[in-house]
């Protein structure tokens, strides 16, 4: 097998605050080769955003803090990379759709403004001169044109405030791209649309990602979404990962106790009376994370050595499971 495109090993990441330090990710592993579409899911607070920031190194120093491991893209160190290395990661090598578009966008200057100063800036750090500001405007409409907004020409003169939410988001997927990513990181990209432009969003990101072979990272809380874009599946959990495989492999047969919650915990609206079972309990205090698997305390497996090892990530049936009764789970 190739080099990955992406290699996180063992990465630990805390931050600091004043009631003291939160351990928010704790010895990530995740390879990620170049063409792959990988979701990564699990419950609110469990450390995806932070993950994904992470790759492109935009984790505030203070009060975020590196607390071991390491992070390469295409075989360089994320970390050790200068100023000059960095703004060709951003863009060229990683590029990022938030979720809330409003909050990414300025709103006292005009789409075009925004996407043409970004074009320009991506020239820049790839050390070519900067292309002209007609010629920037001319891309920024063919990149709105891609991402299937009518009227770009029109479009780059509104301002984001003029603009519906999908057209933000839309226009949010568009300077993504202006820098011809590899790596495109699209964290939680519809959770202020309603359904219908959310179908509208995916279905455009998956048509992106297969005409311009991107590699595709999507952070979502949602099954269904993380189910119909990606061909493998990251459960995580409290700043861990559980349980890493086929995306058909893991809703079909989970082998972790938290991935089968969370699929439990999915309404199934093709079965007449079947009820959704939340997982018990809560999410652990990360500033005082238990000991051990940090599931265990809300595990109906639970065992004295779950409270007292922390599980490796392990192959087992096609996938990786940090459990140390995963032989023991049945779907």
């Amino acid at each position: 097998m190739t080099a990955p495109l992406l290699d996180i090993a063992g990465w630990r990441l805390a931050f600091d605050g004043f009631e003291g330090r939160a351990q928010v990710l704790d010895g990530i592993d995740l390879a990620v080769q170049a063409g792959e579409t990988v979701g990564i899911v699990g419950e609110t607070g469990c450390g995806k955003s932070v993950l994904a920031r992470s790759v492109a190194r935009l984790v505030e120093m203070p009060p975020g803090r590196v607390l071991g491991g390491s992070i390469r893209f295409e075989g360089q160190d994320v970390m050790a990379m200068d100023q000059r290395a960095l703004a060709r990661l951003r863009g060229h090598g990683v590029a990022m759709i938030f979720q809330d578009p409003m909050t990414y966008l300025n709103p006292v200057f005009r789409i075009g403004s925004q996407l043409v100063d970004v074009i320009r800036a991506h020239d820049k750090a790839a050390g070519r001169p900067a292309r002209g500001r007609d010629a920037a405007r001319a891309r920024a409409a063919e990149l709105l044109g891609q991402v299937r907004l009518p009227e770009p020409d029109r479009l780059l003169d509104r301002y984001p405030h003029e603009l519906s939410g999908g057209m933000r988001q839309r226009v949010l997927i568009a300077m993504a791209l202006t820098g011809t990513p590899k790596l495109l990181i699209a964290d939680e990209p519809t959770t202020a649309l309603d359904v219908t432009i959310q179908a509208q969003v995916l279905r455009l990101i998956a048509d992106l990602v297969a005409a311009q072979a991107l590699t595709l990272m999507l952070i979502s809380h949602d099954l269904g979404v993380i189910g119909a874009l990606c061909r493998r599946v990251v459960v995580m959990y409290a700043g861990t990962v559980v349980e890493d495989g086929a995306a058909e492999a893991i809703f079909a047969d989970p082998r972790h106790p938290y991935t089968r919650g969370l699929l439990a915990a999915v309404p199934d609206l093709e079965r007449p009376g079947h009820r959704a079972r939340p997982i018990p309990g809560h999410i652990p205090n990360l500033l005082s994370p238990p000991p051990g698997c940090r599931f265990h305390p809300r595990c109906p497996l639970a065992v004295a050595r779950c409270a007292g090892e922390k599980p490796a990530l392990r192959d087992l049936a096609g996938r990786r499971v940090a459990c140390h009764r995963a032989e023991e789970v049945a779907a």
